[in-house]
């Protein structure tokens, strides 16, 4: 990008200082200027099947590189990335939405233009509701001053942003000299980051058995080492958060599994929950994979809880420090290491091992997965049991597992699995998906296929939506049956396998692993009554609590 920066020349220009190395989306007339800047900067441009299928791509892209980026037309092409949007500011996950819209010179000859809702600022304020920012540039005296704004706070919150530039102002050179995007803008404040870590080191001193609850938010600002650094200094237990599986090796001799209000294990719930001290780290309270906002850890005041939404200790907030800053410095601040305790044991697969000839269930599945991912393989769950039955599988490296474990938006794998790809060549995706969850979004595959991408795709075919059926039986559970397989005839590339036995599945996973130069299928014919100890977990909790909702 050369001559004088232009609004669309910045904006592109600042993600790609920021690492956006590739953007998804569809072109559209109101956006083309900016894709034709696209094509002549650094960034390249991922075409997707779909709007939403974009969304879900850079948020995962963006959980492994740290930011990503989307680019789609304005309101047919922006409402369409809604959902994908809300399940990354849900989960914390900074996406960058570029979009188009018409021209300001249309506007003032032609009230009405295609594509338009209600009013031309319909779509902003849409996406108002759903990130940390949003903005239209469209004006060369404030828009360097509104785009840095917008990535200050996407930084900031590791949170979406959205950007809209009508297609008049895209070549509009820039009124100022050319700024920079700066994180610390406000950096915390010195006197109350001391005395917040001189209020941890005390609760800690009268503490016996304290423990770590870690989440998301340490892998969205990087901060694993510090984690480790802390975990191991004081030789404390660490539970993790669903969407927070895989912030530490599952191997870790401190490590004591998966806590979640719905999916966690009865004993690692039992042990976190009699801790007399708690340190949540980058983790939001939620019902499906957190502590419970009940709990009387918060109400005795036995939790340092600490997000990019604030650092709270006890019952009060220091509304001045900057999460990164605070789990930094605790990591640093001197503290004495407590004496080692029994853990809960590590789970174990139960039964014997499945018959080779026997038909596959979940239980055959996934205890053979286990034994075959390594530190390039990158597990990507969508909802039901791919998840759930996900939650215990023993990841032993950072970085092995992606799911939108609170949001739990379905048609998510499918689409992440492109978006990974791209942030880490190096790792080789196995996506989990159910039947249903790739009826939504499993055409994305043929974008996998163009740009010579080789996830393995197993669908774990029950016929229906099994989280619902496992609540509340009934025929809006059932799905059309596919031949989901042959999808690689449609798409003109990869292999498709039919999985009936549990020595099929072994063989085709097999096949598929030593064979990275092209997407695999696997349909996998599962009863549709087979449940995983986890969805058993979560119906029965969940449905204690929709008990008094059905009639």
């Amino acid at each position: 990008m050369r001559g004088k920066t232009t609004i669309g020349t910045a904006v592109l220009e600042r993600l790609h200082r920021l690492g956006v190395r590739h953007i998804f989306g569809i072109p559209g007339d109101y956006v083309l200027s900016l894709y034709q800047l696209i094509e002549s900067s650094p960034i390249t441009h991922i075409g997707t099947t779909r709007e939403d299928c974009a969304g879900f791509a850079a948020d995962a892209y963006a959980r492994i590189n740290g930011i990503g980026a989307a680019c789609v037309t304005y309101c047919v092409g922006g409402l369409n990335t809604v959902n994908a949007i809300a399940c990354a500011y849900a989960e914390r996950s900074p996406v960058v939405l570029l979009t188009g819209s018409p021209g300001l010179s249309e506007r003032t000859k032609t009230p009405y233009l295609h594509h338009m809702v209600r009013d031309f600022s319909t779509q902003r304020e849409v996406f108002e509701r759903m990130t940390v920012a949003a903005v239209s540039l469209d004006d060369p005296l404030t828009a360097e001053r509104e785009m840095d704004r917008a990535f200050a706070a996407l930084l900031r919150y590791r949170r979406p942003i959205y950007l809209e530039i009508p297609r008049d102002m895209v070549h509009s050179p820039l009124a100022g000299t050319g700024g920079t995007v700066n994180l610390h803008d406000q950096p915390s404040d010195p006197a109350a980051l001391e005395e917040a870590l001189a209020e941890v080191r005390a609760m800690l001193a009268k503490a016996h058995h304290p423990a770590i609850l870690a989440g998301a938010e340490i892998g969205r600002f990087g901060l694993q080492d510090e984690l480790g650094t802390l975990v191991e200094r004081l030789n404390v237990p660490i539970a993790s958060t669903l969407l927070g599986k895989s912030i530490i090796r599952e191997d870790h001799p401190l490590y004591v599994g998966v806590y979640g209000g719905l999916i966690g294990r009865e004993d690692v719930q039992q042990f976190i929950n009699e801790s007399d001290c708690l340190l949540i780290l980058g983790s939001i309270l939620s019902d499906v994979e957190d502590l419970d906002a009940h709990s009387p850890l918060l109400s005795q005041g036995l939790t340092i809880h600490a997000t990019a939404d604030r650092v709270a200790i006890k019952h009060h907030c220091y509304d001045s420090i900057l999460f990164q800053d605070f789990v930094r410095e605790l990591a640093k601040t001197p503290m004495s290491s407590f004496p080692t305790r029994a853990l809960p044991a590590k789970p174990m697969h139960a039964g014997p091992r499945p018959q080779p000839d026997a038909p596959v269930t979940l239980q055959g599945l996934f205890r053979h997965l286990d034994t075959v991912l390594t530190e390039t393989t990158l597990v990507i769950a969508d909802v039901g049991e791919s998840l759930f039955a996900g939650a215990d599988l023993h990841v032993r490296h950072r970085f092995e597992f992606l799911s939108p474990a609170y949001y739990t938006s379905m048609g998510f794998a499918v689409p992440a699995a492109l978006g990974a790809s791209f942030a880490d060549p190096s790792l080789r995706s196995i996506v989990l998906v159910g039947d249903g969850a790739f009826q939504m979004t499993g055409s994305e595959l043929s974008t996998c296929v163009r740009y010579g991408q080789s996830p393995i795709v197993v669908v774990l075919n029950n016929r229906g939506y099994s989280t619902e059926r496992e609540i509340l039986e009934g025929r809006f559970n059932d799905v059309h049956e596919w031949q989901y397989e042959r999808i690689c005839d449609v798409i003109g590339g990869g292999i498709g396998s039919r999985v009936r036995t549990q020595r099929e599945f072994e063989q085709r996973l097999a096949a598929a692993l030593s064979d990275r130069s092209q997407v695999h299928v696997l349909n996998v014919l599962l009863d549709p009554a087979d449940r995983s100890p986890g969805m058993v977990r979560l119906a029965r909790r969940l449905g204690k609590k929709l008990s008094t909702d059905v009639p």
